[in-house]
């Protein structure tokens, strides 16, 4: 099993496992604003998964972006996989509305991440591995 970056940790509560990656959580209410991990080590960037991993990625990213976007109701759903700082390879799904403290622009570096406190994050947590357990269908595990 890969080890999940230091700033990863630092930034996100581990939610739980999809077959392939880790599902993580950006500990900042401003946004839902989850990430996926794949599981291998030394890979940074998409083309250096097999082409299983990948598909198999694609498809996680996929299903979690619908169902995110079902349950947050957003305007945009935001994909990406940049690295400049946590060379690990990591995907980021940011819900997007209209009216959050960014639009129309990037997140990152937008305001001051406001902590989940305790409530809204169990909150959050079971609501979510509720869905994910009655809209996924290929997941394996779910630990959340």
């Amino acid at each position: 099993m890969a080890e999940i970056h230091s700033q990863l940790k630092q930034d996100c509560i581990l939610l739980g496992r999809l077959p392939l990656s880790h599902l993580l959580l950006m500990n900042d209410a401003n946004y839902p604003w989850f990430i996926l991990v794949p599981d291998r080590d030394e890979v940074t960037e998409i083309y250096q998964l097999s082409l299983d991993d990948q598909q198999q990625l694609l498809a996680e990213s996929s299903l979690l972006g619908q169902v995110l976007m079902k349950h947050f109701e957003g305007d945009k759903l935001n994909i990406g996989a940049l690295g400049n700082m946590v060379p690990q390879l990591h995907l980021h799904h940011i819900v997007r509305y209209r009216n959050d403290l960014a639009w129309p622009a990037p997140v990152w570096g937008k305001g001051v991440a406001e902590k989940y406190t305790q409530e809204t994050l169990n909150d959050l947590v079971m609501r979510l591995k509720l869905i994910l357990q009655a809209e996924v269908t290929f997941v394996e595990t779910i630990t959340i």
